[in-house]
């Protein structure tokens, strides 16, 4: 008799206790997941101190007159945030800066400029300013426990938003389910060839997509709301369109993982023949040191 054989022959009597066994496992399984609401807010101490990394790379490629050109970054920066204080009634201060990065580019058939900070090379001209900023705060921002900017100095420097409105999540005012949504409002403006300025209205959509071991997964999607037939205006607002998604943690209150997408193409954006595609990824995510294991 094989060991097969054996072992069924040994369960035959019991086949109730091991079905009994196997469902009480699966739901352990299944426990590790919630459906009830959740409130989702941030948590920070005064004098704490959180780092991300940052990785941005997109590639963009343009079509005029019959001749390509491919355009390409990559960026790697470590961000900062440094607290300064946090109020019991929720609002908290910090310096927005970034301590790191490493940098490549390319365009067209140029050859392609690469700078680590971290090295001792002197920065390339093009990527001089952003040497500059190194270390020092870019801004001092004070948000409430829903992410919402209270206040913002800005020091220097130019930052991207990158189809995410702040530096910070807008969160939903009450504690949510799986499945449910909020929506934040933003405008973009794109310049018009008369030189006036068009504001476009658009809305990030965020969905509570799961909750898993005390981790909610968010995704999200842009929408343009200003109906745009003029493809200048698209091709000015296609950083702004992102898909991606988020994990936050509920306990810690703060963002663990960021991934942000971008693929878009506009076709006869400077004449009939004229034509850009941009693909991008984002993604940030809290460095090991900074994560705290401690339930508030």
């Amino acid at each position: 008799m094989t060991k097969h054989r054996l072992l069924a022959v040994a369960c035959g009597g019991c086949v109730t206790a091991c079905v009994t066994l196997l469902s009480v496992s699966i739901g352990h399984a299944e426990d590790s997941s919630t459906t009830k609401p959740v409130l989702l807010r941030y948590q920070f101490d005064a004098d704490e101190e959180v780092r991300y990394e940052v990785t941005h790379v997109a590639k963009t490629k343009t079509r005029l007159r019959g001749i390509e050109e491919i355009s390409q970054v990559h960026t790697v920066s470590e961000k900062v945030w440094k607290f300064k204080s946090a109020s019991k009634a929720g609002q908290m201060t910090f310096d927005h800066l970034v301590d790191a990065v490493s940098m490549m580019q390319q365009t067209g058939e140029a050859e392609e400029v690469r700078w680590d900070s971290r090295s001792t090379e002197a920065p390339p001209i093009v990527f001089g300013k952003v040497a500059e900023s190194l270390g020092m705060p870019l801004s001092t921002v004070t948000i409430d426990a829903r992410g919402a900017e209270v206040d913002r100095q800005t020091h220097g420097g130019t930052q991207a938003q990158l189809g995410m409105g702040g530096l910070t999540l807008d969160l939903p005012e009450k504690a949510i389910a799986v499945g449910d949504s909020w929506t934040v409002p933003r405008e973009v403006r794109a310049r018009l060839e008369s030189g006036e300025i068009k504001v476009v209205k658009v809305r990030e959509v965020y969905t509570l997509d799961r909750v898993q071991t005390g981790v909610a997964s968010i995704k999200l999607r842009t929408e343009v709301l200003t109906p745009i037939d003029d493809a200048s205006i698209k091709a000015q607002i296609v950083q702004q369109i992102s898909n991606g998604l988020i994990q936050f943690d509920v306990d810690a209150g703060r963002v663990l993982n960021k991934q942000l997408d971008w693929d878009e193409t506009v076709v006869g954006f400077q004449g009939a023949n004229s034509m850009m595609e941009y693909r991008a990824r984002l993604t940030e995510k809290l460095l090991p040191a900074t994560v705290r294991t401690a339930k508030r």
